[in-house]
């Protein structure tokens, strides 16, 4: 049965679809969306609807509506989870980008990790920088060769503290990817950092960052 006879409406629908949990047992169609290397769709149960997103480096489930306040013949949708397929990012990363970032001082400075999907490795990447001072910055994202994927995307607020603007919010609103902030560098014993999973057009507080802890790194 076709949903749609306009065939930009099936294209979209085909790319993301949205299918109902069945009351008991497993949906092949449900199971073949959490299964994709890259994708996204919608789950309908009787808790809720939840968005199935999945990246190469990425695999969310995140339950965007409660409900349905009528009686709805399905199963449930299940736990909200969240896995990166990457692994952690190895924490030395991290260290060379504070080390760039406190280079900068006093201006606001960027870095990207990324991904390669083969290889299974990381990679750091400063970007080029239109515009740079201690409370603005204008840089560009990396142009990704075959096989690598933007994981994260970080960027310091000089000695100001670390927080999300509306400016942010604007470049993160559609992207799919780790976003963190760094800031406090005039106090370098007292700095200052947030991160969110930019996904679905949503900003997600991760439970922790996503780096290899001191003792996985040994």
């Amino acid at each position: 049965m076709m949903l749609a006879a306009d065939p930009t409406a099936a294209a979209v629908l085909e790319t993301f679809p949205c299918y109902p949990v069945p009351p008991a047992g497993r949906a092949p169609a449900i199971d073949a969306l959490r299964e994709v290397r890259a994708g996204q769709g919608f789950i309908v149960g009787r808790d809720g609807m939840m968005l199935i997103l999945r990246r190469a480096w990425l695999a969310l489930d995140y339950r965007v509506t409660d409900g349905p306040e009528c009686y709805a013949p399905y199963g449930s949708v299940g736990p909200d989870a969240l896995s990166f397929r990457c692994g952690n990012i190895p924490a030395v990363l991290f260290t060379q980008v504070l080390e760039h970032f406190a280079a900068a001082m006093p201006n606001e400075a960027a870095a990207f990790i990324l991904w390669h999907e083969q290889t299974r490795t990381f990679r750091l990447e400063f970007p080029e920088i239109d515009a740079a001072t201690p409370s603005r910055l204008v840089y560009r994202p990396p142009i990704l060769a075959e096989g690598w994927h933007l994981v994260c995307d970080i960027h310091s607020h000089g000695a100001g503290p670390a927080f999300f603007s509306a400016t942010d919010d604007a470049d993160d609103a559609y992207s799919t990817k780790i976003a963190i902030v760094v800031g406090n560098f005039a106090t370098p014993d007292n700095l200052t950092v947030k991160a969110r999973l930019c996904a679905g057009g949503m900003f997600l507080t991760l439970p922790g960052l996503p780096f290899e802890e001191a003792s996985d790194a040994a």
